[in-house]
């Protein structure tokens, strides 16, 4: 009998990767299952660390399940849109009305269908390195090509705009701006993200603002909506969610907006995709959309957690100060979102590979982190470190760190 011919996955596939949930991940559920605990600062999961979604959400979200079993407008619930078009009159970002606004499961399914609507083979999108890997991922899949402008570590983590300017090609559709960025946790000063918008204009690029993390703030630093700073005549695309500042990430509620009503005219068939694309799916996931209208609207319960007092600040406070006090590891403070990008010092650490740096700290010390290279960082001197623990939890697990780095140095 002739050897049966190996299933093999698309070739669409072979340049797509998330390694935050990639090889390392499938080490460290091996050691769950023999029964050993392993700290998974891995991914921004806010509820296995004690992050509840508010209670008033859940309350909502339960009465509304006898009339959410059936499937609803293919962009969403009408009460849940028009809660985020008035969250859009609230962040200035004008003209937004109710059909400029698109309810998915999760951003991630949201940036998928973009990219999807918006690429034929061979465009090319600028994403920022450091970013977060879903982008480039689904860029690579619309048969597009991710092209990376560096963010300068040296300036807070702010895009390089010179690096962005040579990186337009008369390919370039679009770019895509991270603000709050996860992985370094930088918030961009308005006039950053202005100088961006010139260039987008200069070249008529699409601008993808992902805002998932923008009420996560520390230190009284304020968030601008790239769409508030846009003029009509730029589309610019904006994605939001329940998933960290309301602790609902279980609940894969997230949403994309459209602005720009000039540039809008001129994108119709560019809609007309996204339509299509969204009636494909029938909808989102009608019971987390009735969490919508009460998050937006009632008591913005993340103040407490990012204030003085509140756990993601003293976390936020407890990993920057831990990182930079091990040899030869720096850490630029987050301004905002869920994580630390510290850098190791390739004089001190000269990591060849760095996804086997954190294999070998998940099999040495049970803690999983996320190597820099996977956030396509160019160089193997970064890891991602996720600060939702408890202080004291992340305390010793960053103190777990410093001793195996030390004995990391000390082998080469």
């Amino acid at each position: 009998m002739d050897t049966p011919t190996p299933i093999k996955k698309s070739h669409k596939l072979h340049n797509v990767c998330y390694d935050i949930r990639g090889p390392v991940l499938d080490h460290a559920k091996r050691l769950e299952e023999e029964g050993q605990r392993v700290l998974k600062l891995n991914i921004g999961n806010p509820a296995p660390f004690g992050f509840e979604a508010p209670e008033e959400i859940l309350q909502d979200v339960m009465r509304n399940l006898p009339t959410a079993q059936g499937y609803c407008d293919s962009k969403g619930l009408y009460s849940a849109r028009k809660a985020i078009m008035q969250e859009c009159q609230r962040k200035q970002i004008p003209h937004v009305g109710i059909e400029d606004v698109y309810i998915g499961n999760g951003v991630s399914e949201l940036i998928v269908m973009a990219m999807q609507a918006l690429l034929n083979d061979g465009d090319e999108v600028l994403i920022p390195a450091p970013d977060y890997p879903l982008w480039t991922a689904a860029a690579n899949l619309a048969g597009g090509r991710a092209v990376h402008y560096l963010c300068d570590e040296q300036a807070d983590w702010a895009p390089d705009l010179e690096d962005i300017r040579a990186k337009v090609t008369g390919h370039t559709r679009a770019i895509v701006i991270i603000n709050p960025n996860n992985p370094t946790g930088a918030v961009y000063p308005p006039e950053v993200v202005r100088e961006i918008l010139e260039i987008a204009r200069e070249h008529d690029l699409i601008v993808f603002s992902d805002e998932i993390y923008d009420k996560i703030l520390y230190d009284g630093v304020e968030h601008v909506s790239t769409g508030a700073l846009a003029g009509d005549d730029q589309l610019v695309v904006t994605l939001n969610g329940l998933s960290k500042s309301y602790r609902c990430a279980g609940f894969r509620s997230g949403w994309m907006i459209l602005s720009g009503q000039v540039a809008m005219q001129r994108a119709a068939d560019f809609i007309q995709g996204i339509n299509m694309l969204a009636s494909m799916r029938l909808c989102a996931n009608v019971p987390a959309q009735h969490a919508i209208q009460t998050a937006l609207g009632g008591y913005q319960s993340i103040n407490d957690l990012i204030l003085p007092g509140g756990r993601l600040l003293a976390q936020r406070d407890i990993t920057v100060e831990k990182l930079n006090a091990i040899p030869g590891v720096s850490c630029v403070k987050p301004k905002g979102a869920l994580y630390a990008f510290p850098r190791l010092d390739p004089a001190v650490y000269p990591i060849a590979d760095d996804e086997k740096l954190v294999l070998d700290l998940l099999l040495q010390e049970k803690i999983l982190l996320v190597q820099g290279t996977a956030f396509n960082w160019p160089a193997p001197d970064h890891v991602r470190i996720v600060t939702l623990p408890w202080a004291d939890q992340l305390g010793d697990a960053l103190d777990r760190f410093a001793r195996f780095l030390e004995r990391y140095r000390k082998g080469l």
